[in-house]
């Protein structure tokens, strides 16, 4: 270098330093002198690594949801009956008729008055089960004088969704004595038919009784020949289930009370 030359000044390169974050300054402090059980592994990516744990490498899963069992559904029969409102003095004034009807226990306990009715059986038409099971049930006889009309309602028993549709038929009285043998019968009674719509308990048969009086009427001013003409009636070609949701007396009951109740409110002679 010459005289002439003056020496510039030397630039004094450094390791860049980085930014310090806010804060108090940080105090100096060994890694090696901090308990091992205090010091934070860094995990190393990869499936073998010691300090990994199943969680970190495994993706959650969601949990598998039983499927729910559908309900059973239950299975849907159709079954059909027949019965009738006997009418005793026909002939007479009407304050003096009175009906046959049949009485049976539910499980409260009450006395429940109802129409006699059963299922029709095979070969049977509906006419026929009517004069059958009246007899059954009441112990009295009769005839089928005209339609009242069918009642259909829905119930559940024994596993099976039951649809019920009863035929009725105003039926005169020829003769018989009443008697509650039936074991599904509690008690028999001749009821002033004036008495139908508060003896009765339901309510579909009480208007089956409103309808058996339009038709009296018409048969005691017109004659037989007023009274509608009936439905045509087949015979059942196949069996059908039956339902047993009555309350059925046992025959040690029956055996140790024998006799038959002849008014249905104590045995007879």
């Amino acid at each position: 270098m010459s005289d002439g030359e003056q020496a510039k000044p030397r630039r004094r390169r450094g390791r860049r330093r980085g930014r310090r974050a806010a804060g108090p300054p940080q105090t100096a402090t060994d890694q090696s002198t901090q308990p091992r059980s205090q010091a934070t592994p860094k995990p190393v990516p990869g499936p073998h690594h010691s300090n990994t744990t199943a969680a970190e490498h495994k993706p959650s899963q969601p949990k598998k949801s039983r499927p729910r069992r559908p309900p059973d559904r239950l299975r849907t029969v159709h079954e059909t009956s027949a019965g009738g409102l006997v009418i005793n003095g026909l002939d007479g004034p009407k304050e003096r008729q009175v009906a046959a009807l049949i009485g049976r226990i539910d499980r409260r306990g009450r006395m429940l008055w109802s129409l006699p009715k059963g299922h029709i059986e095979m070969g049977e038409t509906a006419e026929q089960t009517a004069v059958r099971e009246v007899a059954e049930e009441t112990g009295v006889q009769g005839s089928v004088l005209a339609a009242l009309g069918s009642i259909d309602y829905w119930f559940v028993t024994e596993g099976r969704r039951v649809h019920k549709t009863v035929h009725h038929y105003l039926m005169r009285f020829l003769g018989g004595e009443l008697s509650d043998e039936d074991v599904e019968v509690s008690e028999v009674a001749w009821v002033p038919l004036q008495e139908l719509p508060t003896r009765l308990a339901y309510a579909d048969e009480r208007r089956l009784a409103e309808v058996a009086g339009e038709l009296i009427d018409k048969l005691q001013t017109d004659g037989p020949s007023a009274l509608p003409p009936l439905p045509r009636s087949t015979p059942r070609r196949r069996p059908q289930t039956h339902s047993h949701t009555r309350n059925r007396r046992t025959d040690e009951r029956a055996q140790q009370q024998p006799g038959r109740r002849t008014n249905g409110c104590g045995q007879g002679q």
